[in-house]
């Protein structure tokens, strides 16, 4: 039995300057990364490193990068059967300055995206996954789809990110696990959360709404866990931050990994924040949870 995951294929390109330039001026770049990138391989990349079985569903272009990025997946240990080829290959560009001060810039195709009939297809040559984790920064259709499907051979669904309106209301009965960050937090509670207490108070809510986990980055402070019979908070790892990219893929895999071993929901959470701590002390959103595999 293995974990199937959903999500965003994407060429990454890292750097880190001494500072970030106003305009018309320009910095010295201090190191520069080119990796296999996207929130799908980042996360399907940490959980090989942690020692499970997975499949990716997601998209890879026509051109020389999406083959590099297969056979990077490939090399690391990932199933490749359910990544589809079109288009051109996602690019994300990240600067990083001394202060932890962070610019994304994407270019995101539409052909880039997962869409419904590449998760029906995929999931259909896919056998024996009792785990499907989905990114919810992919479209709704495709992560409801993945949803109905994993739910009639009864496997466990993490869901990452958020869905607004009606998609919220079909798709969190459906969720065994559901984890947001600061700024998906503040959509889902329509207000920033930006104290434990309200980050517990919306974690409630969202339990009552299906999940029987919950996970809410609470900024600058930790992440609290929600469960139907409690709370608990896990603070911030006391480590050195060169990058947060791929900090909360790292944290996904961590969850999904511990509760394929069989932990309590601390515990867990405990393996989720040792991941994303282990990946913001370097460069680069790439995981490196080789270390975290007992």
């Amino acid at each position: 039995m293995g974990v199937v995951v959903i999500g965003e294929i994407c060429r990454d390109l890292v750097l880190q300057v001494t500072e970030h330039p106003g305009p018309d001026a320009s910095a010295a770049v201090l190191e520069r990364r080119e990796m296999l990138g996207g929130k799908g391989a980042n996360q399907a990349v940490g959980l090989a490193q942690l020692g499970e079985t997975v499949e990716l569903i997601g998209v890879a272009g026509e051109d020389e990068v999406g083959a590099e990025c297969l056979e990077q997946l490939a090399a690391d240990g990932v199933g490749i059967r359910g990544v589809a080829r079109r288009g051109s290959t996602a690019l994300m560009v990240t600067t990083v300055d001394g202060s932890d001060d962070r610019r994304l810039f994407e270019q995101r195709p539409a052909t880039a995206l997962v869409t419904e009939a590449d998760v029906v297809d995929a999931l259909a040559g896919v056998s024996a996954t009792d785990t499907v984790s989905i990114q919810l920064q992919q479209p709704a259709a495709p992560a409801l789809a993945a949803v109905r499907a994993a739910k009639r051979v009864g496997a466990t669904v993490v869901a990452d990110g958020v869905v607004e309106g009606r998609s919220r209301d079909e798709l969190l009965p459906g969720v065994d696990v559901l984890r947001a960050d600061g700024e998906e937090a503040a959509i889902l509670g329509g207000e920033p959360i930006e104290e434990v207490e309200k980050a517990a108070a919306l974690g409630r809510q969202l339990v009552a709404e299906g999940p029987g986990l919950v996970v809410l980055a609470v900024p600058g402070v930790g992440d609290l866990l929600v469960w139907s019979q409690g709370d608990h908070l896990l603070p911030l790892a006391d480590v050195s931050v060169v990058d947060r990219t791929g900090a909360g893929d790292a944290f996904v895999a961590g969850l999904v990994r511990g509760m394929r071993r069989g932990g309590g929901a601390v515990d867990i959470g405990r393996l989720a924040t040792a991941a994303a701590a282990a990946t913001v002390q370097r460069l680069g959103g790439r995981p490196d949870l080789t270390g975290l595999c007992s």
